[in-house]
């Protein structure tokens, strides 16, 4: 076998964290800003969120949620309404105190103190005080619920330590708000979002995860109880990729949502808040990238075939041409994951290789490189890109003729879809150890010189308080966390590893981002 020239300079093996970096660049999906740890989503990043964003508000609207959109600015004084709230952000607040800037005699600007605001604002970094403000002004009768809202907007929230599309600054994302009569009906819309995050991880995205409850000491801050969807990334750490939180009766009591039941009483509404954001576009790069750069999967793919004519600026690249867009418009008309084929000419002047590389380090599901000579003789060729290497170390091409192409098309980009899942799901499964019974059992596995240690599973006993507290400590000297609990696992048997107490669960342990 020939040794394979991959694309990228960095492999995931040599270092995973800048193979992470260079993907986002050589796939020109975003790039710095000039303000730390916000950046600048490029084309084709931001065309998979809007993939991303069309998808998923189909879904939300599927589920009677309707979108609204709420200030960016909030005042401080709703965020002193609840405590718990307003401590779990308080160090990621940004607050504006001054709406006018003056010279500061140096050729500079600064705040003019004549411009200092009655009350700071804070910057939304999540917008469950704003909306139930709102809330409590649109609920008054049982006949107003539930009310179900949605808002796809932008947060910040100050991160020390940033890394591109999964730990930002400032960064994208849908956060749905709902209030309800009572818990039951509040439980179900909070495990409804659930499901629809894990449906579209693992539909969309190809991303297997496990959907499960948090600890007491991941909640949300102010839930009575948090959701998550857990993915692995190919270096073995969990990424959270959604959220979705019953938040009990608290932030309605703080908020003043209340409503006039059947019988006439006043009575608190039962409210949740979830939501998913860029990151995930974070987990995408890092479940399917390999070593030549991003791989998309087809239904959030912006373009999922890419025609690439191989013009050689002579007489024939007239009807090179033709050949192409006829073979686009083709493609155009045919359906495949639900919606039209989304197919592209690049018929941008430079060398076919160049820009096949340059589609490559981007992930297009199909490229098709197409000569005067298959365009005289009615063929194409084509590469998919989850099967980039033929094993003498050249790039995959298959010839066909064009109608073969065209009536298979279809099949390929479902069939890649499902592959990039499957690929996934496999490498995860084989990274998730069980068999660890004590601490120091845990504390060897993760000190073993293990590149990619995977996730462990483990008995939990659920502690709470100061209990729960110490665990913490021992999970922290393992740079450890815990994920969730697995929604519908066995029960389990045995002891706690952290406790000694009797085990109610089997919870997951790993290092993440």
């Amino acid at each position: 076998m020939s040794a394979i020239r991959h694309a990228l300079s960095v492999t995931r093996e040599g270092d995973f964290a800048q193979w992470y970096q260079d993907v986002i660049a050589e796939a020109e999906m975003a790039e710095e800003s000039g303000v730390r740890g916000c950046m600048v989503i490029k084309p084709w990043g931001y065309g998979i969120w809007e993939r991303i964003q069309k998808l998923m508000d189909a879904e939300i609207k599927a589920a009677g949620v309707e979108n609204c959109y709420f200030p960016l600015f909030i005042p401080l004084s709703y965020f002193a309404k609840e405590a718990e709230h307003v401590e779990g952000f308080a160090k990621e607040m940004a607050v504006v105190t001054h709406h006018r800037l003056i010279g500061d005699g140096k050729g500079g600007l600064v705040p003019d103190p004549e411009a200092k605001l009655e009350e700071p604002l804070v910057v939304r970094p999540t917008s469950e005080t704003v909306i139930g403000a709102a809330m409590a002004r649109w609920v008054q009768s049982w006949r107003d619920l539930p009310l179900l809202t949605n808002q796809w907007a932008n947060v910040v929230r100050w991160e020390m330590r940033t890394r591109m599309f999964l730990r930002t600054t400032e960064f994208l994302w849908q956060e749905g708000h709902t209030a309800h009569a009572n818990r039951d009906d509040a439980m179900a819309e909070t495990l409804r979002a659930l499901e629809m995050y894990r449906a579209f991880a693992e539909g969309p995205l190809a991303i297997p995860v496990i959907t499960g409850e948090k600890p007491e000491n991941e909640r949300f801050p102010g839930a009575v109880a948090t959701y998550s969807i857990e993915a692995m990334m190919q270096d073995g750490k969990a990424l959270q990729a959604g959220t979705s939180h019953y938040l009990g009766t608290g932030f309605a009591e703080a908020a003043g949502i209340r409503y006039q039941d059947r019988e006439g009483q006043q009575a608190l509404c039962h409210t949740t808040s979830w939501g998913v954001s860029t990151r995930l576009i974070g987990g995408l790069i890092m479940t399917h990238g390999d070593d030549d750069g991003l791989r998309v999967p087809p239904q959030v793919a912006p373009q999922q075939v890419v025609i690439l004519p191989m013009l050689r600026d002579n007489d024939e690249d007239a009807a090179l041409l033709a050949y192409c867009e006829e073979l686009r418009a083709a493609l155009a008309k045919q359906w495949a994951l639900g919606e039209p084929v989304r197919v592209l000419l690049d018929k941008r002047p430079g060398k076919a290789t160049q820009k096949r590389w340059a589609w490559v380090k981007k992930g297009v599901p199909l490229i098709l490189e197409i000569g005067g000579r298959d365009a005289a003789g009615g063929q194409v060729s084509v590469v998919r890109r989850d099967r980039l290497w033929r094993d003498d170390g050249k790039v995959n091409f298959v010839g066909q003729g064009r109608d073969a192409f065209l009536a298979a098309a279809v099949g390929e980009l479902e069939d890649i879809q499902r592959s990039l899942f499957e690929e996934a799901r496999a490498r995860r499964d084989a990274q998730i150890h069980t068999g660890i019974e004590s601490l120091e059992a845990l504390a060897a596995f993760y000190a073993e010189d293990k590149r990619y240690p995977g996730w462990v599973e483990l008995n939990w006993s659920r502690p709470t308080g100061a209990e729960l507290e110490d665990v913490v400590t021992k999970l922290k000297a393992l740079k450890l966390t815990i994920r969730n609990t697995p929604l519908g696992a066995q029960a389990a048997t045995g002891t706690c590893i952290f406790t000694g107490q009797p085990a109610v669960e089997r919870i997951y342990g790993a290092r993440s981002y």
